[in-house]
């Protein structure tokens, strides 16, 4: 394992991604001439739109080899609307390298990124990039980083690493490893002299912990500083480990191929794969067909896929970005879930003409699989097509993509704000499903409200001899179906769902009878707890000249936001301002308006707020209301019967 690095390239969107793969590939002799970013020729940006806007929209994987080990680079999109495929990518990696300009320093999306980071215990380097700039200074963005980022943040003199043995420790480094180790601040304190045969091992290991963070710096653009950092990513970042319990892999993207079919970018953890092998995938077996490395314009088939290695795996049938191969136990910290990456705007997908709709869903749906969180909503109720976004450069890509692709021409309409909703208090929900015969499902919900980003939690409190396990596990299974349209058209969360009485009838039960009264009794288990609308909200970082700054506090006030108080650098000033997603959709081109286009801003997602009704709104129903007892009965009956419940519901 020693010979293998799996590394991802994070920053804010401009601060160099993929010039400074390109100049690790080139000074690596991966690639024989540098491509540019402007001229469209960069070896991981090879969508039609990357290229033309000169922005990285998909991650894309790069292969090097450096000092006898192979490195896996993963270039990742920096654009916001595009966090979804840096939360992906995450999943493949060992260790990551943040880029911070060295001429703007942190930026709101640098803080989101190295929280994820964080979070993760990822281990990390930091590369302050346009160090060449004449308005650059390392130092005062090194003690940004250290300030706003992390304290365990240094800058790694450059010869660190090539020094002799018996040099001495940079003061910086000493200092950094004393905060990290116990063993190391009593011999800081007693003033005794270490050297960087001792420091290394220790730093390698701090750095593998995720308790300190190097700073290294230079110029992508002109090749400064590329050999340190890929010495650095050797021989500071740790390289997979396997604990041999077994297969055990993610799918963290999907792609279409015409000849093989779908293809699965799988991170292997533990075993290995080779073609011909029969896994266990989603309860059923598969036969991996092909193998093929992940590198971008050098795809070759594989003779295995082995633990710590990523590569595109043929033969899964209907995968799906997310898709486990082994337990999920099994999984290391960095692949669970994060929250980095949440769409916040619904809207409306259209043919060009009408006959293309079925076309226009079925791709669509195949996109999902590679993008989840787009979340695609048919309702065959009210014939439309609703997709989730993250923001409107989103929208561009997709109907290129839709064109490029699919051969389709699509429109969209003006996004939507994704609302929410929860419980105003606690209430009962009860339903007595006995009726038009054969059929018999009784249940009794109690409905709590949780604090806000709880989400939904259950908990069934009916012993089997009163309702059998394979019923309760449909209730269990219906829940978060029932819970995607509240009382007031929004998904329902923020509330626990405590099943507290049920009845099967050893007769009269169908088996399908659970699946269609659970709706029913939690919609009126809703009705009785009342609805609380819950809008998003941004937390927007502005930097504007001083004069601007009363202008942009009425801005705030105006759209039913606050601001903190500013950080006065010169003679621009920064402010926080947490505002809702509802009253901020212009925001780039208001801000552009008051501050003569010398503006800039970073967003991120700050969680869900109460909002009054009036200052919300509410969704139409995709399906028939569960308590319009009569026409959801027939609705859901006929729909069990052809087999798709939960599309509309």
């Amino acid at each position: 394992m020693a010979g293998i690095r799996n590394i991802g390239i994070l920053a804010h969107v401009d601060t160099g991604k993929t010039t400074l793969t390109e100049a690790m590939l080139y000074r690596a002799g991966a690639i024989r001439t540098l491509g540019r970013v402007d001229d469209g020729t960069t070896h991981t940006d090879t969508l039609a739109i990357e290229r033309q806007r000169g922005i990285t929209v998909k991650s894309a994987a790069a292969a090097l080899t450096w000092q006898d080990t192979r490195i896996q680079l993963i270039d990742t999109p920096g654009h916001v609307d595009f966090t979804a495929e840096v939360e992906r990518a995450l999943w493949a990696l060992d260790a990551v390298v943040l880029l911070v300009s060295a001429v703007e320093g942190v930026q709101a999306h640098t803080q989101l990124l190295f929280d994820a980071i964080r979070a993760r215990k990822m281990p990390a380097l930091l590369f302050l990039n346009k160090a060449d700039r004449s308005t650059a200074d390392v130092e005062a963005a090194a003690e940004g980083i250290r300030r706003e980022l992390s304290p365990a943040a240094f800058l790694l003199p450059r010869d660190a690493l090539e020094a002799d043995g018996k040099a001495p420790v940079p003061p910086a480094l000493y200092e950094a490893l004393a905060e990290a180790d116990d063993a190391v601040m009593e011999r800081y304190l007693l003033d005794e002299p270490m050297d960087m045969a001792e420091a290394l091992p220790r730093l390698r290991e701090a750095v593998a912990a995720g308790t300190v963070y190097p700073i290294l710096w230079g110029s992508a653009l002109r090749g400064e500083g590329i050999e340190v950092l890929l010495t650095a990513m050797v021989g500071l970042l740790p390289p997979p480990s396997a604990p041999g319990q077994g297969l055990s892999g993610i799918v963290f993207g999907v792609e279409e191929d015409r000849q093989l079919g779908r293809a699965a970018h799988v991170r292997l953890f533990d075993g290995a794969l080779a073609p011909r092998d029969t896994v266990d995938f989603r309860g059923a077996p598969a036969k991996v067909t092909v193998l093929r490395s992940l590198t971008e314009g050098k795809r070759q088939d594989l003779p295995a896929l082995k633990a710590g290695e990523v590569g595109a795996v043929y033969g899964l049938p209907g995968c799906r970005v997310g898709d486990i191969l082994g337990p999920a136990s099994r999984l290391p910290l960095s692949m669970h879930p994060g929250d980095i990456a949440t769409p916040l705007l619904l809207v409306q997908a259209d043919p060009d003409v009408p006959e293309n709709l079925p076309r226009l869903r079925e791709a669509l749906e195949e996109l999902t699989a590679a993008d989840p969180l787009l979340d695609v909503r048919w309702s065959s109720f009210t014939r439309t097509l609703q997709v989730q976004i993250m923001g409107a450069i989103q929208l561009e890509v997709l109907a290129s993509l839709l064109q490029e692709r699919y051969g389709l021409k699509a429109s969209f309409g003006e996004p939507a704000v994704i609302y929410r909703e929860t419980v105003a208090q606690e209430a009962f929900g009860f339903c007595a499903y006995t009726w038009p015969k054969p059929c018999w499902a009784l249940l009794r919900f109690q409905l709590t409200p949780l604090p806000r980003g709880s989400g939904v939690r259950y908990e069934c409190r009916v012993p089997p001899s009163h309702m059998l396990p394979r019923y309760q596990k449909q209730v269990e299974q219906t829940i978060p179906l029932a819970l995607r349209q509240g009382r007031l058209g929004w998904p329902v969360t923020d509330l626990r769902v405590t099943l507290v009485d049920g009845q099967d009838h050893k007769f009269h039960t169908h088996p399908l009878d659970f699946v269609v009264a659970t709706p029913w009794a939690l919609h009126d288990g809703l009705t009785h707890a009342g609805s609380v609308l819950l809008e998003p909200m941004i937390e927007a970082t502005v930097t504007l000249p001083m004069e601007c700054g009363s202008r942009l506090m009425a801005l705030c006030l105006a759209s039913r936001g606050e601001a903190e108080s500013p950080v006065t650098r010169g003679d621009v000033q920064t402010y926080r301002c947490r505002l809702p997603v509802a009253t901020t959709l212009d925001l780039p081109i208001r801000l552009a308006a008051l501050s003569g286009g010398r503006a800039t801003l970073a967003t991120r997602f700050a969680g869900y707020e109460a909002c009054p009704l009036e200052l919300g709104r509410t969704a139409p129903r995709r399906s028939v209301d569960p308590l319009d007892t009569s026409r959801y009965i027939l609705a859901a009956r006929s729909a069990l019967d052809g087999g798709i419940f939960g599309e509309d519901w």
